[in-house]
């Protein structure tokens, strides 16, 4: 393969779970500009018609804590490549949380994600090709007051995949994941809307604002292809720097 080739998809059929919105729809969009087939699902079927009619895929219904519907969805798509982002976080300090909010954050950041990396994971290891990629997030590294079960959830979906990583890299099966910073999605409307807490989090990162959906996107079509090809079992930093800055001042010169 010439190195003009390194990013294209043609032929390779990419499955993207949470195509309906934000990082997903982006990946989606991006995946398919680079020649990939796109099957875009997500619990909102209009939602995820709309980025399928963008991007020339086919829309499809999925909730992934319906474990049944993830195994069937794996059957019904044979992917090349595997992007799920779905995620969710409730904001409260360790002794305001309640075990039900745990479980509500637990049950789709990181058991739907178990259940999607073993489905689509066993036809890939089969098939004995595929690229596995995981929306992780800052939060498996650095944490905050108020973040708890996020957190956890996300550095233990970073070791999910590593050992995913492990164990499918001898059937040819890459499993990677990536680490955006604060981006503009649905997931972060919350702080968007407290002026304070958004500016907050801008000037955190070396390169003082927030990430648009899009500019996640690069990441996926990296490690879904040849120019990843020996890539696996990493995490891919996507936080404008916010992983490599510690702290706020900047001492006088």
């Amino acid at each position: 393969m010439g190195y003009d080739a390194l990013f294209r998809l043609d032929g390779r059929h990419a499955v993207v779970i949470g195509a309906g919105s934000g990082i997903g729809r982006e990946a989606a969009l991006a995946l398919a500009a680079h020649g990939a087939s796109v099957a875009c699902a997500d619990r909102n079927l209009p939602a995820a018609e709309e980025t399928a009619a963008a991007c020339g895929g086919t829309a499809r219904l999925l909730d992934v804590l319906d474990a049944g519907a993830v195994r069937a969805a794996a059957e019904r798509e044979p992917a090349d490549v595997l992007v799920f982002t779905p995620a969710t976080n409730v904001r409260k300090r360790l002794l305001d949380y309640t075990g039900e909010e745990f479980d509500q954050v637990v049950g789709l950041n990181l058991r739907a994600a178990f259940d999607v990396v073993r489905a689509f994971g066993a036809g890939m290891v089969e098939r004995r090709r595929g690229s596995i990629i995981g929306f992780a997030s800052i939060r498996a590294s650095v944490t905050e007051p108020g973040q708890s079960a996020y957190a956890a959830t996300k550095a233990g979906l970073v070791q999910l995949l590593r050992t995913a990583a492990a164990e499918f890299g001898p059937y040819g099966v890459r499993v990677n994941a990536v680490a955006p910073g604060v981006v503009e999605t649905p997931l972060t409307r919350q702080i968007k809307e407290h002026p304070g807490w958004y500016a907050a989090y801008a000037a955190k990162s070396a390169l003082g604002r927030w990430a648009a959906a899009r500019e996640t996107a690069g990441a996926v079509v990296y490690l879904a292809g040849e120019a990843a090809s020996f890539v696996t079992g990493s995490v891919l930093y996507v936080d404008g720097g916010w992983t490599a800055v510690d702290g706020r001042f900047d001492p006088p010169a």
